[in-house]
């Protein structure tokens, strides 16, 4: 007898008076009507205690709401939100609970919750746009069995010199030997003048396999596979961007004890200017790197265990290279390609870039940049627009 044909009051009914023919025991009654045997059970008693009444659907409504905000605290809290000096930004529930609190010392204050709902049902507050967020990394990172198999770098912790210089050291370290590379006070996370000392250190010591870093600028964006100018120009040199989840640093545990150093050894407080900050950046260094035993090496430095790659940087940045069985394709300057009659949006970062399409399906195409996959397209949702546009799907 099945539930979606009829009604729920006829549903009852009906296993009322097969139950008082007594034709089935309750167990197959309640197996024909598809409920448990305690929902069955609550049926017979609330039929034997009130009649056919009792099978109706009771309002799940409380009587009373004790929790109910009251007409005059809900008409206070729009006032106070609509109260504001001209151009200044007009308070969020967080600042109304407060200011409700220091102009009605005796109210019970609703929650920051509540007040926002109520200011979202009277239309005084917009939505936040969500936020665009980089493209999760490829996962699980790759075991590191020597020097320069990984090297992980990081901004971190920028703060100002007493003269009010704002400080953003970068700092480079290769994650078997914890030998630091670099450490380099800047002015901010732009992308030549990092570029500009990773240039350096792969003249100095060569190319690394792979660079784990953050999330952040400029060594990640929104663009696909969370690519940025700068992990472009490592995949062109052979290097591997590996990237650690956000809100998750133990990722990167090496190197976040290792910032913690030195913050309390340069930082603690800053020189009074970039110049010599920079100095006690050099200072610190030599003496990690030369003077100071790690217990994880076994109480030898990190510069007795660290060795240059063998991997030179490269005069003429090399072109990509794919797999035979791929298909290639040119990333226009708008960040589309042209596959089999189709326009598909890679990214506009990717522009002037050769990439690979690898069909991993029928009709289902993966794209790569180098070694790094960016996403994929279906060329079957192709036949079901209105144009011939497609994005790939991260």
């Amino acid at each position: 007898m099945p539930w979606k044909e009829i009604r729920p009051m006829d549903q009852k009914i009906l296993f009322i008076a097969d139950y008082l023919r007594g034709n089935y025991t309750f167990k197959d009654l309640c197996m024909m009507y598809g409920i448990s045997r305690k929902t069955g059970y609550k049926w017979v008693n609330r039929y034997t205690e009130l009649g056919a009444d009792g099978l109706r659907e009771k309002s799940r409504k409380p009587h009373n709401s004790p929790l109910r905000i009251s007409y005059v605290i809900r008409k206070e809290i729009i006032r106070l939100r609509q109260v504001h000096r001209r151009g200044r930004t007009p308070p969020g529930s967080k600042k109304i609970r407060v200011l409700l609190g220091q102009e009605h010392p005796g109210w019970e204050l609703p929650s920051e919750t509540s007040i926002y709902n109520i200011l979202k049902k009277e239309g005084l507050v917009k939505p936040q746009k969500q936020r665009r967020r980089v493209a999760p990394a490829q996962q699980p990172f790759s075991p590191v069995h020597g020097p320069n198999d990984v090297w992980s770098t990081d901004f971190k912790g920028q703060f100002k010199t007493k003269d009010g210089t704002w400080c953003y050291p970068l700092t480079v370290m290769d994650h078997k030997s914890r030998f630091l590379l670099e450490c380099n006070g800047f002015d901010g996370t732009k992308f030549e003048p990092t570029k500009a000392a990773f240039e350096y250190l792969f003249r100095e010591y060569g190319l690394p396999w792979r660079i784990r870093t953050d999330n952040g600028v400029p060594f990640a964006s929104i663009a696909a596979g969370g690519l940025s100018r700068l992990s472009m120009w490592w995949v062109r040199l052979g290097i591997m961007p590996e990237r650690i989840e956000p809100g998750k640093p133990q990722q990167n545990g090496r190197h976040e004890r290792m910032h913690r150093t030195l913050k309390d050894a340069t930082a603690i407080p800053p020189a009074d200017t970039m110049i010599q900050q920079q100095k006690l950046f050099d200072s610190f260094r030599h003496e990690y790197n030369h003077e100071r035993p790690h217990e994880s090496l076994e109480q030898k430095t990190p510069a007795s265990q660290y060795q240059a790659s063998s991997r030179a940087m490269p005069e003429k940045l090399p072109e990509l290279v794919y797999p035979g069985y791929f298909k290639t394709a040119l990333v226009h300057h708008n960040g589309v390609i042209h596959h089999q009659g189709h326009r598909v949006y890679v990214s506009g970062l990717l522009r002037k870039e050769r990439i690979g399409l690898e069909e991993i399906a029928d009709g289902v195409w993966q794209v790569y940049y180098g070694p790094l996959q960016l996403g994929r397209f279906n060329m079957r949702a192709a036949k079901t627009s209105r144009n011939d546009y497609l994005k790939i799907n991260v």
